[in-house]
């Protein structure tokens, strides 16, 4: 085999996203016999030439006509919803994404956006400055956690992820996925997709991690939302294109849901008079939950296992479903 050459292009102004000096030589000692070369997205596409492997964050369809070599596109993110997939696969070019690492920064960031309603910390933040004695509203809208169901929509592996620390929190856990596991797994009760409403109607707690596909679009709908159980939070850790956030707003107001907390939503940044940035029961982070100061460390660990599979034709971990469009 000819040398393998590898492209990559991990730029961000956060250290924990970019490839650092010390991965660069990481990844050189492993692979002797491969040569790597870096470039910055802004001129990746005049690199593409002689490369057979590219790992990086962004990768547009119109530069695979500048890569006549290219065998393998790989992702650090979770998600392939940015990423050319159909395209890559129509010219014989693989497609990953990464996995494992991202469930614990995102299972972390939910419990808090959980806790911070469950005990009353954002009410206690919001009123604080204005308010001398507030003891009584908590008394009022608290919930215990122990006891009380989390359902996950879209449960993966993040959501196993996440099933373990609610389970740490005493919480009973349903999983929804479109192939629920056929043995019993994680101390999770499975669910089929198409039971979701019997799932969040039990629930005092709702998590999306759906992806973004043709067939999630606005999946939490108004009539979804009128399955929920009264009282219930929301969050949303997956894509915002899953939700229709008019209902999910008709939700809040007509008492259906208790809060909603969430990471995405649609348009990136929100208009700052927007209904939600002003909502008093809504919480938002700015696509955060997936913050770890190890994330760098674990996306090329999980890169250098698959570079192995690559290099000795073993088939790809991570590979990233060709979308099916609607009939």
């Amino acid at each position: 085999m000819n040398q393998q050459v590898v492209l990559i292009s991990l730029e961000s102004p956060h250290s924990f996203w970019r490839l650092s000096a010390e991965h660069e030589r990481a990844l050189a000692a492993a692979f002797p016999g491969v040569e790597f070369r870096t470039a910055a997205e802004d001129v990746v596409p005049h690199h593409l030439a002689e490369a057979h492997v590219y790992f990086g964050w962004r990768f547009e369809p119109s530069w695979l006509s500048n890569a006549p070599r290219l065998r393998w596109i790989a992702s650090p993110a979770a998600g392939t919803d940015h990423l050319p997939v159909a395209e890559a696969h129509s010219v014989g070019v693989a497609l990953t994404r990464s996995y494992g690492f991202h469930g614990r920064p995102m299972a972390e960031h939910a419990m808090g956006l959980i806790l911070g309603f469950s005990r009353g910390l954002f009410t206690s933040h919001r009123v604080q400055r204005h308010r001398t004695w507030w003891k009584d509203d908590l008394a009022k809208e608290f919930f215990d956690l122990a006891g009380a169901t989390m359902t996950v929509v879209g449960c993966g592996s993040i959501g196993k992820h996440l099933a373990r620390a609610a389970h740490s929190f005493g919480m009973n856990v349903i999983g929804v996925r479109r192939t629920p596991p056929v043995a019993a797994e994680g101390g999770i009760t499975w669910m089929h997709t198409s039971a979701v409403r019997q799932a969040v109607a039990v629930a005092d707690v709702v998590v999306d991690l759906l992806p973004a596909t043709s067939a999630t679009d606005r999946f939490f709908d108004h009539d979804l939302f009128t399955a929920f159980k009264p009282g219930s939070l929301f969050l949303n850790l997956g894509r915002a294109t899953t939700v229709d956030q008019s209902a999910l707003l008709s939700a809040l107001s007509d008492g259906r849901l208790r809060g909603a907390a969430l990471d995405v939503f649609d348009p990136r940044p929100l208009p700052t008079r927007h209904p939600l940035r002003r909502h008093p029961r809504v919480v938002l982070t700015p696509k955060s939950s997936t913050l770890s100061r190890t994330y760098m460390d674990e996306a090329v660990a999980f890169f250098t296992h698959n570079l192995r599979r690559h290099l000795t034709g073993q088939p790809l971990d991570g590979l990233a479903e060709v979308p099916v469009l609607p009939s």
